[in-house]
């Protein structure tokens, strides 16, 4: 399918998650049936005074593409500049981010607070659109709070400017992820505007995705936390969604070989002492709902190093044949 302007195999894409969508889970995303994957979010005013932490945000290799780099700002300016800079990266997309509810980016006036001030909103998408030739999208949220739920005429403004395409995640910054996404919002933003929207939250299970497709008539469905230990979740939707079929569960084995094919590329790409630190939250995850996880968990939190996890896991996966 063409998105925005740019083929894509599915509409299926992996949310921008911070401390999660590094490269390494990118690529296994990708390998597993997602169509696009975005990066963590890039800080615009990082970017202008090119901090290296904040750069290494954005460097990818072609086996992460089609991907979209998420950048987060609150001066048109500044973004305008850091956006002719990511461009230098040459990703398929800039996203930017109207929706992170986290305390730090707000108290900065970026992420969700700028759905208080859609005059600034706007503007900044405006800078963005003008400073590159690649497409620029946005994602949202419903609004600040129940009383100020706008994320239809934000998305009719960012369309006015030049936005590509718009992914709503239609919950408020104060419902942060509590409560039930309204899905419902998502077909409002999809009957106001003409552009691609993607539909974001709640979706766990392919049958949440076929849901989604369907009562919110979105082009597109983002999978976010779903996906974390779990990235062969790309491939069961895809599937259900073409044949109704509902593939089985990944063997305990499975889920441990991809666990460790993780593990692996996390220190091909940070070398041995960052992947031993980012990596101990994936590994949990992956462990969920396995016999014994509870043991092996103790074991590779108490582990020093990526050897020894290594070791623990292969363990596991002979004790299971």
């Amino acid at each position: 399918m063409i998105f925005a302007g740019v083929y894509i195999k599915n509409p299926l894409f992996l949310a921008p998650m911070a401390g999660w969508s590094d490269g390494p889970f990118r690529r296994l995303c990708l390998q597993g049936g997602a169509g696009l994957v975005y990066s963590e979010m890039i800080s615009a005013d990082g970017t202008v005074r090119l901090q290296k932490k904040t750069l290494d945000l954005a460097r990818f290799d072609d086996h992460q593409r089609p991907i979209s780099l998420q950048m987060f700002g609150a001066d048109a300016a500044i973004m305008s500049t850091a956006v002719e800079i990511i461009s230098r990266y040459a990703p398929d997309f800039i996203d930017l981010n109207f929706g992170c509810p986290a305390r730090k980016i707000v108290k900065r006036g970026a992420g969700a607070a700028l759905l208080k001030d859609l005059s600034l909103l706007q503007k900044i998408a405006a800078a963005a659109v003008k400073a590159t030739h690649i497409p620029i999208t946005a994602k949202l949220r419903s609004g600040w709070d129940g009383e100020s739920i706008n994320v239809v005429q934000a998305a009719q403004r960012l369309q006015d400017v030049g936005v590509k395409a718009l992914c709503v995640h239609p919950r408020t910054q104060t419902m942060q992820f509590r409560g039930a996404a309204d899905w419902q919002l998502i077909s409002e933003v999809k009957k106001a505007v003409s552009i691609p929207v993607v539909g974001n939250g709640d979706v766990r299970k392919p049958e949440d995705a076929k849901k989604m497709f369907a009562q919110s008539n979105c082009d597109a469905v983002m999978i976010g936390r779903a996906a974390c230990g779990n990235p062969w979740i790309f491939e069961q939707i895809n599937t259900f969604l073409q044949t109704g079929e509902r593939l089985p569960a990944p063997t305990a084995s499975h889920r441990i070989e991809m666990c460790l094919l993780h593990l692996h590329q996390s220190i091909e790409t940070y070398g041995e002492k960052r992947a031993l630190s980012l990596m101990k939250k994936q590994i949990f995850l992956y462990l969920r709902g396995l016999t014994n996880a509870a043991e092996i968990r103790k074991q590779i939190l108490a582990a020093n190093c990526t050897m020894d996890i290594s070791t623990i896991l292969e363990s596991y996966i002979h004790s299971q044949s």
